[in-house]
């Protein structure tokens, strides 16, 4: 895995109620929609990798997108037979690529992911505005 790519992670566990009529969990479907979204566009420099579970069980199908000195988000309830989900995920591939320490305010994430977001994690050595650090406050 290289540190100068984003690295796209993707629950394989996650169940959408769909398993009886596809024989497939959620997670692994959308695994394999967005695997292959990414694999027509040969532009786009991201690693796939499947987790085998991501403790978000009531928010599937889950994913998150970090890289070394940016921020990591993570969406759920993300629809493996919506065709727009995995659009929107490499749609935010680029401009996450492009944006200082990875940082997307909620204007500039795609629309489709704006609702899905359950976290947005800064990175350890982080300039942002956003993170300050606690001192201790002396007991009184």
């Amino acid at each position: 895995m290289s540190d100068e790519h984003p690295v796209l992670s993707i629950c394989m566990t996650c169940r959408d109620g769909r398993e009886a009529e596809t024989g497939a969990r959620g997670g692994s479907r959308l695994a394999a929609a967005i695997y292959a979204q990414i694999s027509e566009q040969t532009a786009t420099s991201v690693t796939l990798r499947g987790v085998k579970c991501m403790s978000q069980c009531k928010r599937p199908c889950i994913v998150s997108l970090c890289q070394v000195g940016k921020f990591t988000y993570v969406f759920g309830d993300l629809d493996p037979l919506e065709f727009a989900h995995p659009e929107a995920l490499i749609e935010l591939l680029g401009r996450y690529s492009k944006a200082p320490e990875g940082f997307l305010a909620r204007m500039d994430r795609p629309e489709l992911l704006r609702p899905n977001i359950l976290g947005r994690f800064p990175p350890i050595r982080s300039a942002s505005p956003l993170v300050s650090r606690l001192d201790p406050v002396a007991a009184e």
